[in-house]
């Protein structure tokens, strides 16, 4: 090593994946408006449309009041758990009816730095990212080993 610090990709993609959560999450998305319903190779189902942040609206080209539809916590593999915790992954059981996919999956068991006492982090971290930590630390707070969920996130179909 040469003594930087070094950062794996999955560790890169969690949290690549977490900051689009919370980019797009605004206070006016919480009037849960239904996105329509789709189908899936393993069943129907149903998200929530949500107001795009007019900071990520402005930097991806998008009109301020930009909607997209979420799909949040929806299964892409069985869970790996059990006798299938080191094998590879199978596809998910289909489900009957609409699946609401309003709310993220928990995401795969890790060591959450402690920012408890913002003193000491603040000698191990700068503190850009002791802040960007505290704002995404209520995300990853839901963990499990039944962590194969994705999020998806498509634009909402105008009237």
């Amino acid at each position: 090593m040469n003594g930087q610090p070094t950062v794996s990709v999955t560790a890169l993609a969690l949290t690549v994946a977490i900051v689009a959560v919370v980019a797009l999450w605004t206070p006016a998305a919480s009037a849960a408006t239904l996105t329509r319903v789709v189908q899936t190779r393993y069943g129907k189902l149903q998200g929530v449309v949500r107001t795009v942040d007019a900071a990520v609206s402005a930097a991806a080209g998008a009109p301020p009041s930009a909607t997209v539809d979420t799909f949040l916590g929806v299964p892409y593999a069985t869970p790996p758990v059990g006798s299938n915790r080191f094998g590879p992954t199978r596809t998910p059981s289909p489900w009957d009816g609409v699946r609401m996919a309003d709310a993220p999956g928990p995401v795969c068991p890790q060591r959450l730095p402690d920012v408890s006492n913002e003193t000491a982090a603040l000698h191990r971290m700068p503190v850009g990212r002791l802040v960007y930590l505290k704002r995404l630390l209520p995300y990853l707070r839901n963990q499990s080993e039944d962590c194969l969920y994705l999020n998806i996130y498509a634009p909402s179909q105008g009237k």
